[in-house]
């Protein structure tokens, strides 16, 4: 975005140039690959996999093949619940030559989730890992039994090292792919059909309440979302993107993959699972340029032990998303893994997910204060929570997004995609920004995470931000909590730098002359991780119920 002027009121515009892409996902990799067909496309470390552009072409047409001898038909919805493996990105790629929805299954989801996830959406076919770790997805697929899912026909395993033995009744992810024919003529008849805004994609969101909503991606929202993100960090097919975030989240099949796919790059994928160490020694081993990551992940690895033995010169650029990214750990990618070019984005699931990304070239002191301007082809702007009128520049309020990104809708839930898109078509984030005159966006916070102490207003992420600066804090994170006098009171959960000591007062010594006393959080406790999502987001929710669970205890021990 580019602006002549300072915006008078907080709204803004993308470019409309290049064009948006208006192919299915499909034929716009196909041509792709016929471009490069020698080219490497995928690199799976931890599956010792290596396929060109050419050779994943065919493969995706043989699993696609091989999908429609299941018997499912275009429109149908087929699971996956995987980890990151080359045969995720298969079925991305296979489901959308044919017109299969992929439903995006949370690796986290136990007996209950599942059940939910694969009835709502009506599942027919369901993609699994055997096991990870200490989850036994096959036990429970078992557990359920057909009776508590009758709309699922077949159960396919993802059969890798390791994980050989027999499981009746089951069908082996190798076996699938030795049935199809990638000659196969009916994957160009169905393609033919196909359109850019035909549904190809459901992922599930929790929202704020209530059961996970299917969000429903089309080809359009995620291929262009994913060319724009590449765009921003200037991708080439020379570059090599290290992809340690989930690929059953958007960061992953999104920004990670489709950024990728759509340039012509690498993907990289270092594990099946996050593991600081494995990203290292990728990054360094096949000469990454570009590695995604969350918060989290980038202090994993700079607090890692082994971090100076690794070469990690041959880094760019990447993303840093998925939450509020503080602005010294920002400061230390840039200067200690030469990820000088680094982007932050900021979006959500019903958005693509990327509305505003800072690029390349955004001055640095933008790049670790806001999530830069709005993507090509879309508009934001900030309203007044509850008046709905748009605020002046540097007024903190909702962030809206409107453009070719808002998803279709929640799959099966009119009224609840009424209450998330207004009928001028504008997604309402739950999100609290601010914009400058020059465009930029800042996310202060939620919505619901805002704190209201005294009756004055509080946003976490100005506290926690202040108290990253302390040198013997490695993360935190701020929550309010109720209190009987002044409505609310700050909570900072903190996780100490390794090696080093750190006392309640000494934080709030700190903090003293430096903050507004009632910013100062009056409760503190030291812990050794935060509760989070697979794909590393904080769960706030749950530092307020452990801390209002403690203070109801300290409570009733007083009383």
């Amino acid at each position: 975005m580019t602006t002549s002027a300072p915006l008078q009121e907080s709204q803004a515009s993308g470019d409309t140039r290049p064009a948006l892409i208006e192919q299915p996902i499909g034929a716009f990799f196909a041509a792709m690959a016929a471009s490069q067909p020698d080219r490497e496309a995928l690199v799976s470390r931890h599956q010792g996999v290596r396929l060109s552009y050419g050779e994943l072409d065919q493969a995706a047409n043989r699993l696609a093949s091989a999908l429609l001898g299941l018997g499912l038909d275009k429109g149908d919805r087929i699971g996956i619940w995987s980890h990151n493996n080359a045969e995720w990105l298969l079925m991305q790629l296979a489901t959308a030559k044919v017109g299969l929805i992929l439903v995006n299954i949370n690796p986290a989801y136990r007996t209950s989730e599942l059940d939910y996830a694969l009835n709502k959406v009506g599942c027919k076919v369901l993609v699994t890992m055997a096991r990870f770790k200490t989850s036994d997805y096959l036990g429970m697929l078992r557990e359920l039994g057909p009776a508590r899912l009758p709309q699922l026909k077949t159960i396919v395993w993802i059969d890798q090292a390791g994980q050989g033995a027999d499981e009746p009744g089951l069908l082996r992810f190798s076996e699938l792919m030795a049935r199809g024919d990638p000659q196969d003529a009916r994957i160009a008849a169905i393609g033919a059909t196909l359109r850019a805004d035909d549904p190809i994609n459901i992922q599930f969101t929790s929202g704020t309440t209530g059961f996970p909503k299917g969000a429903t991606l089309t080809h359009r929202n995620i291929l262009n979302n994913g060319f724009f993100i590449g765009e921003a960090m200037k991708l080439t097919p020379a570059d090599r993107l290290c992809i340690p975030v989930p690929l059953y989240h958007c960061f992953g099949m999104v920004l990670g993959n489709l950024a990728c796919l759509t340039h012509g790059a690498t993907i990289v994928y270092p594990n099946d699972g996050f593991d600081p160490l494995t990203v290292l020694e990728t990054v360094q081993a096949e000469q990454c340029t570009g590695l995604h990551g969350v918060p989290t992940m980038f202090i994993a690895e700079l607090d890692h032990p082994r971090f100076g033995e690794f070469d990690l010169s041959s880094l760019r650029t990447g993303i840093m998303a998925g939450s509020p990214c503080p602005i010294e750990v920002m400061k230390r990618v840039v200067k200690d893994m030469h990820l000088g070019e680094i982007t932050i984005a900021y979006g959500m699931t019903e958005t693509s997910p990327v509305s505003c990304q800072s690029s390349t070239d955004t001055p640095l002191d933008r790049r670790v204060s806001t999530v830069g301007l709005v993507q090509p082809h879309l508009q934001v702007k900030v309203i007044d929570p509850e008046t709905g009128k748009t605020v002046a520049p540097g007024v903190s309020g909702e962030l809206c997004t409107r453009g070719y990104s808002v998803m279709h809708g929640y799959w099966g839930d009119e009224e609840k995609t009424r209450e998330a898109i207004d009928p001028e078509g504008w997604m309402h984030t739950g999100d609290l920004a601010t914009m400058d005159a020059e465009g930029y966006v800042n996310i202060v916070g939620r919505i619901k995470d805002l704190v209201i102490r005294g009756g004055e207003n509080i946003y976490p992420r100005e506290i926690e931000e202040f108290l990253y600066r302390h040198p013997k804090v490695q993360d935190v994170q701020v929550v309010g909590v109720p209190d009987a006098k002044y409505g609310e009171e700050l909570c900072a959960w903190v996780i100490v730098k390794p090696g080093q000591v750190l006392a309640e007062e000494e934080l709030r010594e700190f903090c003293r002359g430096q903050i507004a006393h009632y910013k100062v959080p009056r409760y503190i406790r030291f812990v050794a991780e935060f509760p989070m999502t697979v794909t590393g987001k904080i769960q706030k929710f749950k530092i307020r119920d452990a801390m209002k669970a403690q203070l109801s205890l300290q409570e009733e021990k007083t009383a």
